[in-house]
């Protein structure tokens, strides 16, 4: 694909490894250029040197700490200013550290909550700026299927989280701002470098590249809200929010 039938800019956080530097490889694969966020340039840069080898994409990379709430901002503009314009940008930058509340871990759940609730925050909050004055973007936020009930133990505070991007991502289509699709993205158990800790044989795991495929499908039609992959997180999405807290509890 030539870079005058591009598809245009994909501005992607937390890029540098798991989901989405997966994430990046495949949309630059469908033609898009791409924006590069992450703490690890080290990483971020040798990830845009293979992409721009194996696809012939433009690539901005950008070191950003989403908690550093001002930065967001700043380098969300800087890579406008560096790209001309940005379709899309998906809100994807998390961790999964946590622990039992009141167990004297507080920094864990604290660092959770803050990266990834109060990042997502400032990194809808600079994207909206960006769209409202182009007049058009697609916003993308990464929940987690553990976002449909409240979770225990070292899960808690990390659900609790991405439980607040699905209802950021509700709120946003309620608004209905002109030339803004807003859609959020649950995704069921996909073998990442988050969770390389987690059983080899956990139920309906499913490796980088497949899971992935699923969330660039579903954000590529836009979807409002999506369980990936499909197959078993759609039927058990819907089961998950109506079970008894007591079968729930079994479940994960």
């Amino acid at each position: 694909m030539t870079r005058q039938n591009r598809r245009g800019t994909v501005l992607i956080t937390g890029a540098s490894s798991g989901l989405g530097a997966e994430m990046a490889r495949q949309f630059a694969a469908l033609g898009y250029d791409l924006a590069l966020c992450a703490r690890r340039t080290d990483r971020l840069d040798a990830l845009a040197d293979e992409i721009r080898v194996s696809t012939g994409r433009i690539v901005h990379t950008a070191a950003l700490d989403v908690t550093d709430t001002t930065a967001v901002a700043s380098v969300f503009h800087d890579l406008v200013q560096r790209t001309g314009t940005v379709d899309r940008v998906v809100v994807n930058a998390g961790v999964g550290t946590g622990a039992p509340l009141g167990t004297g871990r507080a920094e864990a759940n604290l660092a959770t909550a803050m990266t990834n609730f109060v990042g997502a925050v400032a990194q809808t909050e600079a994207a909206l700026e960006i769209f409202r004055r182009q007049g058009h973007g697609h916003l993308v936020l990464i929940s987690s299927m553990s976002a449909l009930r409240g979770m225990r133990r070292s899960m808690t505070t990390y659900a609790a989280t991405k439980a607040g991007i699905a209802s950021l991502a509700e709120g946003l289509r309620s608004e209905s701002i002109q030339g803004l699709d807003v859609s959020v993205i649950h995704p069921g158990y996909i073998r990442s470098e988050m969770n390389a800790h987690v059983e080899q044989r956990t139920r309906f795991m499913v490796d980088t590249p497949t899971g992935v495929r699923a969330m660039v499908r579903a954000i590529e039609r836009r979807r409002a809200k999506a369980y990936v992959p499909a197959w078993p997180w759609l039927p058990l999405g819907l089961a998950l929010k109506v079970l008894p807290l007591s079968v729930v509890r079994r479940l994960t």
